[in-house]
């Protein structure tokens, strides 16, 4: 007969010894089964606490993020704020010139019309106010005089010099001047 071979598994073969192979992986497909039945088992006992952990460091973290993001905000809201506002006083500067710059050009235009100002205007009041005045104070001196030479022409009966003076104005009347015309524009 021959001789059997020695294995270092064992005598006939199984790395188990004297388990036969079909066993030895049976167990050991159980001994995995029950291996993964307790990572679950504990997964799901301490899945909650873990779940809460992260819910914890998320809310953290949450937190945070928007603090920074408020803060970026308020940031950019102050520089856009301050940008407005140096734009808007260099806008203001800038109508005012132009403002300036078109009142003169319409006054200028309007000089070469011959249209007065309005400075023109207020000194002719003025000028009308102050002769105004001199008027009524001459009217006022005038009149004792003008009294006296009513009683003169009244005492004379001839009717020859009572035709006389009937027919001359004992002081003249001030006469309104017409304004004076605008100038007719250039030919171009």
């Amino acid at each position: 007969m021959a001789s059997k071979k020695s294995f270092p598994f064992g005598t006939d073969g199984n790395p188990l010894g004297g388990v036969p192979l079909s066993d030895a992986v049976k167990e050991s497909a159980q001994q995995i089964w029950l291996a993964g039945l307790g990572a679950f088992s504990k997964a799901q006992a301490e899945g909650g606490k873990v779940f809460e952990a992260l819910v914890k460091e998320g809310t953290t973290l949450q937190r945070k993020t928007q603090t920074v993001a408020e803060e970026k905000i308020t940031e950019a809201t102050q520089r856009m704020a301050s940008a407005a506002g140096e734009m808007g006083s260099r806008a203001a500067g800038q109508w005012d010139k132009l403002e300036t710059i078109f009142e003169d050009r319409v006054a200028k235009a309007l000089g070469r019309l011959g249209i007065p100002t309005a400075r023109d205007l207020q000194a002719l009041h003025d000028r009308i106010d102050a002769l105004t005045a001199e008027l009524a104070q001459a009217r006022k001196t005038s009149a004792p005089r003008s009294a006296k030479a009513t009683a003169k022409t009244a005492g004379r009966t001839t009717g020859k010099a009572a035709g006389k003076t009937a027919g001359k104005a004992t002081h003249p009347t001030p006469t309104k001047r017409a304004a004076p015309r605008a100038r007719k524009p250039a030919a171009k």
